[in-house]
């Protein structure tokens, strides 16, 4: 199947280099040219001028933007070019009311459209074994099952169109739990003075271990916090997850205090670090009471 991927960032770079290798793409787009010029001189693939070019070209269309007005502008911009039994899969981590709307509007002209977000992490796209989870027509994810496959290890169909959108989201309220909890635990320990990198080594193969504990605990101890997934795109997703949980009214308690923290280290600077930066945040819980005690001396 002759693909074009759109969105050269950390993640879709890596992803277009999977579909190479599968011999799948055709080739690439990227709102800053000069991005998917070096890609497909790299890969001896097409770089496209526009979206509309790319879609007259391609049978499948991979899509990873950062967010929905990028989307929305994609779709715009490769609709000219979409004919009838064209796949468009998108990749990106938007809202599920936004991927419905666009379910419709390429479906009146017999476009599949599928919602495809993923979880892994740079290294997942890195080693095509992220976790991908897809809404859309069933009929149109078995048709793209062959491409999906080229970037993934485990590959669901999970329902209707938005299905794949409300799975990540509830897969983001998860590890924002889970970065919260890493985090304060490594701060516990570094202020308890234990060597750390026995603690992630013997605490890894656990029973409280995570994918996250396992592979972000390190840059704790680094003090290093390079950027698999930075802070102002979860930042992002629990927003979007937010605006979904408050249609019931509610208020999650975990993505309230997330958005907190993440507010917290973008004002200092720190939006585009790993998540793994929140432990900056949790150190200083334990510096406030020796403040504390030495004022009171």
């Amino acid at each position: 199947m002759q693909t074009g991927f759109v969105g050269l960032g950390a993640m879709g770079v890596n992803m277009a280099r999977n579909l190479h290798r599968a011999g799948l793409l055709t080739g690439v787009w990227n709102r800053t040219a000069e991005k998917s010029k070096a890609l497909a001189e790299e890969l001896k693939v097409h770089a496209f001028a526009s979206l509309a070019e790319l879609a007259g070209n391609c049978e499948a269309v991979v899509i990873c933007v950062s967010a929905d007005k990028d989307l929305r502008e994609v779709i715009a911009g490769l609709e000219p070019g979409l004919s009838p039994n064209m796949i468009v899969v998108d990749c990106s981590t938007v809202g599920a009311d936004t991927v419905r709307e666009i379910y419709a509007q390429l479906g009146s002209i017999g476009v599949g459209f599928l919602d495809c977000p993923v979880s892994g992490g740079v290294e997942g796209a890195r080693t095509a074994s992220l976790a991908i989870m897809c809404g859309g027509d069933e009929a149109v994810f078995s048709r793209a099952q062959p491409v999906l496959e080229k970037m993934g290890k485990a590959v669901a169909y999970i329902g209707s169109s938005g299905a794949g959108q409300v799975t990540k989201a509830t897969n983001q309220i998860m590890c924002a739990g889970i970065i919260q909890a890493v985090g304060e635990a490594m701060a516990f320990a570094h202020e308890e003075g234990v060597d750390l990198k026995k603690v992630i080594e013997v605490l890894g193969k656990g029973a409280g271990s995570s994918w996250y504990f396992v592979h972000r605990a390190p840059n704790m101890v680094r003090g290093s916090f390079p950027a698999g997934f930075r802070v102002r795109l979860h930042e992002k997703d629990l927003t979007i997850c937010r605006d979904m949980a408050a249609r019931f009214g509610v208020a999650l308690p975990v993505v309230e205090r997330m958005l907190g923290e993440y507010a917290e280290l973008v004002a200092r600077g720190y939006g585009d670090e790993d998540i793994s930066s929140t432990f900056r945040l949790k150190t200083e819980l334990f510096e406030q009471p020796k403040q504390t005690n030495n004022g009171s001396k």
